[in-house]
């Protein structure tokens, strides 16, 4: 029983340790209000009034990835903090990871005291069919064991855990969300990689067969904010 004890509260410091809340999103599933209040992919529409859908270098229109309405979700990244909609443009074909925002990919951030105006652009071009989203929240998300997020000292007692017998494996402690989120862990399909130092993991789009999305073979679209710069940083992988 003592063994027993000791087991349970390793299991447990571990989850403690490496917990993160998350928003989770699923495409469609409900009729939308088309309401300034509502999240989509696919679709922005929200703008500054001086605003268009931005263009690359070659005077072609990134496409409508998503627009994100924070304040009604139960939680928001605190890198978001301030932040009252985000949205999101990216060209065909993808930009490189890592690459700079602006020519082929752009996020744009609007405070709660500005005034937006709605413009529903056309774009037949888009990949993407639009979707509300419905928003759940996911008290615990956890790192992928490859995917960095794992302190040495946990990834030990795991080990250890693992070579006792008393698990067989490191999901079986953990779960992790691969979908479409806000919060909690990047989903990597090969080793993680990262934007390196003050760069906080804040939302991802995951590929998704409702709204035609195929990050290049089933991989997810990551976004991370400088919390000192404001910068972002965007990264794939793919199976």
């Amino acid at each position: 029983m003592p063994d027993q004890e000791l087991d349970f509260k390793e299991r447990k410091d571990i989850r403690k340790r490496l917990a993160r809340p998350a928003i989770k999103f699923a495409a469609g599933g409900f009729r939308p209000t088309h309401s300034d209040d509502e999240s989509w992919l696919g679709r922005v529409f929200l703008f500054r009034p001086d605003e268009s859908v931005p263009k690359n270098a070659a005077g072609i229109e990134l496409h409508p990835y998503a627009q994100l309405y924070l304040p009604d979700l139960p939680f928001c990244s605190s890198a978001l903090r301030g932040i009252c909609v985000l949205t999101l443009f990216i060209s065909e074909p993808f930009p490189e990871p890592f690459e700079a925002m602006g020519d082929n990919w752009l996020i744009r951030e609007y405070s709660f005291d500005e005034v937006l105006v709605r413009k529903d652009f056309a774009s037949p071009d888009s990949p993407l069919k639009p979707f509300a989203l419905q928003a759940e929240l996911v008290d615990e998300d956890f790192p992928l064991w490859d995917g960095g997020g794992i302190p040495r000292d946990v990834e030990l007692e795991i080990l250890k855990l693992e070579d006792s017998g008393e698990i067989d494996s490191y999901y079986d402690l953990v779960t992790h969300v691969f979908e479409h989120k806000i919060g909690g862990y990047p989903s990597y399909c090969q080793s993680g990689d990262d934007p390196g130092d003050d760069f906080d993991f804040v939302f991802q789009i995951s590929s998704d067969t409702k709204i035609n999305l195929n990050v290049v073979d089933s991989g997810s679209l990551m976004f991370w904010r400088n919390r000192v710069s404001g910068e972002w940083a965007i990264y794939y992988d793919f199976y």
